[in-house]
């Protein structure tokens, strides 16, 4: 069975900082929020509501950014975003190659909904890709087998036609499970290398039209 749709993830994979520091590690120096306090009163309690699409990012952070200080949700997200949207680019031109190829390439992420449209519009990975497929959009995670299947429902194609390229071993093994091919990324190896870990030769990867 040949692949022909590849799925990359987004954060770990795609955006990647390359120093390895989180996006909010100059977030109290620079927004006076520490990022510990806004881990426990927004991400923990409120974040799972807002990926699954049950919730909106904006409406949550208002209820909780007063007690940590003066900085509008706003502000918060705009900064968030901007120190969150590194691109790995020796991945891109790997991945540019591979959809010349003829090989089609979308997004299999786990994002709410402002997010997912800054990725792909103001970063601008619209034009790298051809679709994203994103939790709050698709109703489930990554690591849920439902996940692959209404991916499936919309690219049209079998199971082992997709392959995912991601950073998360459990999504990897849940796309393994799910009968599509899998590939774990370090970040550590050319994109040939790690399809070639995960039985996939060149040869493997084809155009729809072939």
């Amino acid at each position: 069975m040949t692949v022909r749709v590849l799925m990359v993830d987004v954060d770990g994979v795609v955006v990647r900082r390359p120093d390895g520091r989180r996006w909010d590690a100059d977030l109290h120096a620079d927004l006076g929020i520490d990022p510990d306090d806004l881990e426990h009163a927004f991400f923990r309690p409120h974040f799972d509501d807002v990926l699954s699409g049950r919730a909106d990012l904006y409406e949550r952070l208002d209820r909780v950014l007063p007690r940590l200080g003066t900085v509008t949700s706003t502000e918060l997200v705009e900064y968030w975003f901007a120190h969150d949207a590194t691109l790995d680019p020796v991945l891109l031109d790997d991945l540019a190659g591979t959809r010349a190829r003829g090989v089609d390439l979308h997004l299999a992420t786990v994002q709410e909904h402002h997010r997912a449209r800054f990725l792909w519009e103001t970063v601008a990975l619209r034009d790298r890709f051809t679709a994203m497929h994103y939790a709050a959009d698709v109703g489930h995670r990554k690591g849920e087998s439902a996940f692959y299947r209404v991916v499936e429902s919309r690219t049209g194609l079998r199971p082992a036609e997709h392959c995912l390229i991601d950073d998360d071993p459990g999504n990897v093994d849940t796309a393994r499970r799910a009968g599509w091919h899998a590939a774990h990324w370090t970040g550590d190896d050319r994109l040939a290398d790690a399809l070639a870990s995960a039985g996939l030769p060149p040869e493997a990867m084809v155009g729809a039209a072939e």
